[in-house]
């Protein structure tokens, strides 16, 4: 090389060295509580504080939901109770479920008893759809009890319409719920998972259980009777018929049932139903496509880990961490067992890759509740959040053992694989808590993902995703026309220079709780994409050079257009409180 070119490739090279060092490095992306602030501060209520019985350990969950369609979405927490107070031998106003309207500011309002939707008895968990396609969210709560279904009014109030709607079940521990539209008539159908039988006015005994060789007062769930699951068919007029005998859903070994989500497994068009449970093989019912299903969980690998053995499967997260249009799963465990990670190898086959995709080990020493897929980062790759938290208080210092744990982020890495991330996020500066539910939310319309997270005997955390994320991001509200309202069941694929991902609307998964309906997708660098949405119906809509950045309203067969915020992520961020 001649001496005048060797010294401009030198210059050069130094002049973008110099660059490079006189550029700050991006501020992590960090979550931030704000609970406090925000005035989301009750405390959730789960029966004594000392844990005397399996009843008073599983905690409850939160929604999202833009109950007033201001372009913000609500949250809605659960609350349990006491036994006592299922006894008749307290009052039961001490603990209610909330209702907090988004301000549109940052701070929420309680409206939970204006808005007509308090609860009662003990509240385990909490679904969102439009069920009676009004336009309007509605809201379902599982209970120990009588469950309640909350019709949106459109008025900013609710009424209890369970009864009418043939879902006042009583006598059965209720816990997870999803909604979906399995027979496919525009209308979203509800399951339901039953936990197991306690009975409240002969509790067993406390004590007389360990765990590792510790006494505790809460034993269970082995050793108890489970409660059936229930699949109620839509019809369209308001009301629900129970069709889980004749669907072939019936919950005949009667499996201790948390986490219910449908999702549409094998792309054939039909949502299937997985239900996550405790002690017991997980089950994935298959929807034949004549309103019927087939239980399929052992033959397509999910029913069990890799070694062939139970999980205590709490939350489960359905999501596509490797962006090839199959769902994945994710099911949080028991503390010394690894929480698995089920590839969708497509055709109903799963391969169980918790340990070549590095999600087992950062999670063995824990207790997992509720999980999803997001993308914190808007890197174009779904990361996994994970709640933790002991079951019981005696716990504290045994074996290196707490009742307290830590909430967890694992980063996709994009190449399968996943690093632990949770000091990075600045989880592992908030104070450890025992979470149970929780769901995530872009709150603030800003374009990233924020999070709640329900605490037992403690308050919630509200989770506002702060930082340097200069990624770019776009998010879609779903208007479904023939098929159901909320658009649950719409696949949604987004594609971005060489970035593909896909999506699926769901009601249900995690653990108690449901996560907003909007569909958010990190673009990384990207500033436009095509989007193509598969509605349930099987109507099929394009839109080409979306505009990044924005949160879009897609209707089924009518179109796209500007919804809510215009969040220009490039704007000045949220300030550090």
């Amino acid at each position: 090389m001649k001496p005048a070119a060797l010294f401009r490739l030198l210059l050069f090279c130094g002049l973008a060295l110099l660059v490079r060092l006189s550029v700050p490095a991006p501020a992590p992306v960090v979550f931030t509580d704000v609970a406090r602030q925000a005035g989301v501060t009750p405390v959730i209520v789960s029966g004594s504080r000392e844990k005397n019985y399996i009843l008073e350990v599983n905690g409850s969950g939160a929604c999202w939901l833009d109950f007033n369609k201001d372009g913000y979405s609500d949250l809605y927490l659960v609350n349990g109770a006491t036994l006592e107070q299922l006894q008749g031998k307290e009052m039961p106003a001490r603990a209610r479920n909330y209702l907090f309207r988004n301000n549109g500011d940052g701070t929420f309002t309680d409206v939970t008893l204006a808005a007509g939707v308090p609860g009662k008895g003990w509240g385990f968990g909490c679904v969102v759809a439009d069920y009676d396609n009004d336009g309007n969210a509605d809201l379902f709560v599982t209970n120990f009890g009588p469950n309640i279904l909350y019709r949106n009014n459109g008025d900013g109030t609710f009424t209890d319409a369970t009864a009418a709607a043939g879902l006042a079940q009583a006598g059965r521990w209720h816990t997870g719920a999803a909604f979906g539209d399995y027979d496919g008539d525009g209308y979203v159908d509800l399951y339901v998972a039953g936990y197991l039988d306690f009975d409240v006015r002969n509790p067993p005994k406390p004590g007389g259980c360990s765990y590792h060789g510790l006494a505790v007062k809460a034993c269970g769930p082995r050793g108890f009777r489970g409660a059936p699951d229930s699949l109620y068919r839509n019809n369209g007029d308001g009301t629900f018929t129970d069709v889980t005998v004749a669907a072939g859903v019936e919950d005949r070994e009667r499996y201790f049932g948390f986490a219910v989500v449908f999702d549409d497994f094998d792309n054939d068009g039909r949502p299937d139903i997985f239900v996550a449970n405790d002690s017991n093989p997980n089950y994935l019912y298959h929807n034949r496509g004549d309103g019927t299903f087939r239980e399929i969980g052992v033959t397509a690998g999910v029913a069990y880990s890799a070694d062939g053995k139970e999980h205590s499967g709490m939350g489960a997260a359905v999501g596509d961490y490797d962006n090839n249009g199959l769902m994945d799963l994710f099911i949080t465990a028991f503390a010394d067992d690894n929480y698995a990670l089920f590839r969708n190898d497509g055709n109903n086959v799963f391969t169980d890759v918790s340990y070549p995709s590095g999600v087992a080990e950062p999670t063995i020493p824990w207790l997992g509740w509720a999980t999803f897929f997001l993308d914190y980062d808007n890197d174009g790759h779904r990361d996994l959040f994970v709640v933790n938290g002991h079951v019981y208080p005696e716990i504290d210092g045994f074996r290196k053992e707490s009742y307290r744990q830590p909430l967890q982020v694992l980063a996709n890495l994009g190449n399968g694989k996943f690093r632990e991330a949770t000091a990075d996020a600045g989880l592992a500066r908030i104070p450890r808590r025992s979470g149970r539910g929780a769901a995530s939310c872009d709150y603030d319309n800003d374009g990233d993902i924020d999070v709640v997270v329900s605490n037992i005997d403690d308050r919630p955390m509200l989770l506002r995703n702060d930082g340097g994320n200069r990624a770019n991001w776009i998010e879609f509200e779903m208007a479904g026309t023939a098929s159901n309202r909320s658009g649950i069941g719409a696949r949604v694929k987004v594609v971005a220079g060489g970035l593909v991902q896909f999506d699926h609307v769901r009601a249900g998964g995690g653990y108690l709780s449901g996560n907003d309906l909007r569909l958010h997708f990190g673009l990384a660098g990207h500033k436009r994409a095509d989007v193509e949405v598969r509605w349930p119906s099987g109507t099929l809509d394009r839109f080409e050079n979306v505009e990044a950045n924005r949160i879009w309203r897609l209707q089924e067969g009518k179109g796209i257009s500007p919804s809510g915020y215009h969040g220009l992520n490039h704007a000045p961020r949220k300030s550090q409180p």
